[in-house]
């Protein structure tokens, strides 16, 4: 009988923690937009100037990181270039990025960055865009290793809304929010 108690007691432990941590997720369906308007071109979107602004939340939704980016893209042939150079208000981060995109045959989209760990996989779904890649993220002394979920929504041809989802063991760690505006 005791044995019997403790498997239950067992059971409704392991089901709070499964409705704890599912209350730490966030999933974003592309599906959802396939149908919304306008369209997100990122090629068009990124080929020229672009300014950007942002901020990093820690888990708690504390503010860790303010940044601007001003985004440099060019196409050459199917490879679009994002030269990225960023200036942080608060917190510290790397000061800049390049990164190659190259449109697949099936419209798909793979990236690469130096900080990057492996190919981004990129897909366009209406009015979305997402991005899903793996980085080593440095924080203080160390690194972690964790996974961008990075979303991408059209306001218009020359404003979009980034929020990228930092996960670790499949919990959201931080969230990042950038405003981005494409100059003419």
């Amino acid at each position: 009988m005791k044995s019997l108690k403790r498997a239950a007691y067992a059971l409704a432990g392991l089901g709070i923690s499964a409705v704890t941590l599912s209350g730490c997720s966030v999933s974003v369906e592309g599906k959802d937009y396939t149908s919304v308007q306008p369209a997100f071109n990122i090629e068009q979107f990124f080929d020229g100037d672009v300014k950007a602004w942002g901020i990093v939340q820690n888990r708690s939704g504390e503010v860790v990181q303010r940044f601007k980016v001003d985004i440099d893209g060019s196409i050459d042939g199917d490879t679009l270039t994002l030269d990225e150079r960023f200036d942080y208000g608060v917190g510290e981060g790397p000061m800049s990025r390049t990164w190659k995109i190259v449109k697949q045959s099936d419209g798909t989209f793979v990236g690469n960055a130096g900080d990057i760990d492996g190919p981004a996989a990129g897909t366009s779904y209406g009015n979305a865009f997402n991005f899903h890649y793996q980085m080593d993220l440095p924080v203080d002394d160390t690194s972690y290793s964790v996974t961008f979920d990075d979303w991408f929504w059209a306001f218009d041809e020359t404003t979009m809304m980034n929020r990228s989802y930092i996960r670790k063991f499949g919990i959201v760690m931080a969230e990042v929010t950038i405003f981005m505006q494409k100059q003419e």
